[in-house]
């Protein structure tokens, strides 16, 4: 589903081993960044958790919104025009669903610099940058999130 059949994803797959450790490189450094906000027992439960599958996921995927595209002529943009990228999440989770139907994880990479991203990967001006996912098999099926595993709300 988009909005006004617009369909702004854009999905990028990164086999390119130079482009791939550009890409981890610049997760370590936007993680280092993040742990460096947090002190004492908030700072000690973020830099034990696994936030990413970078090095162990056979496939890369980033996933852009194209923003100046005419398709379906800005139907339901003109006042929400944040629903592009609103379709391309919903094209994220679709495909995630699908993922996990057939056994395959999916993993949202977050912590990362959007501009960079762009750069490495060397895409269109246009496109703006929404998520990076790590697809493959998961090491072990959880029936809780990590993150609740790991009670960092607590």
């Amino acid at each position: 589903p988009s909005v006004g059949l617009s369909q702004p994803w854009r999905f990028v797959m990164v086999d390119d081993r130079a482009r791939r450790r550009a890409v981890i490189e610049d997760f370590k450094a936007c993680n280092a960044d993040a742990l460096r906000s947090y002190s004492g027992e908030r700072a000690a439960k973020y830099a034990a958790l696994k936030l990413s599958g970078l090095e162990e996921a056979p496939g890369h995927l980033a996933v852009f919104a194209e923003k100046t595209d005419q398709i379906g002529a800005g139907l339901g943009r003109a006042t929400m025009p944040e629903t592009t990228e609103y379709s391309v999440v919903a094209a994220i989770c679709s495909m995630w669903l699908a993922a996990r139907a057939e056994g395959i994880g999916l993993g949202w990479v977050s912590i990362l610099n959007p501009d960079r991203i762009h750069d490495i990967l060397d895409v269109p001006a246009s496109w703006k940058f929404v998520g990076y996912l790590c697809i493959g098999y998961p090491q072990a099926e959880c029936d809780r999130p990590e993150l609740e595993q790991a009670k960092w709300e607590s």
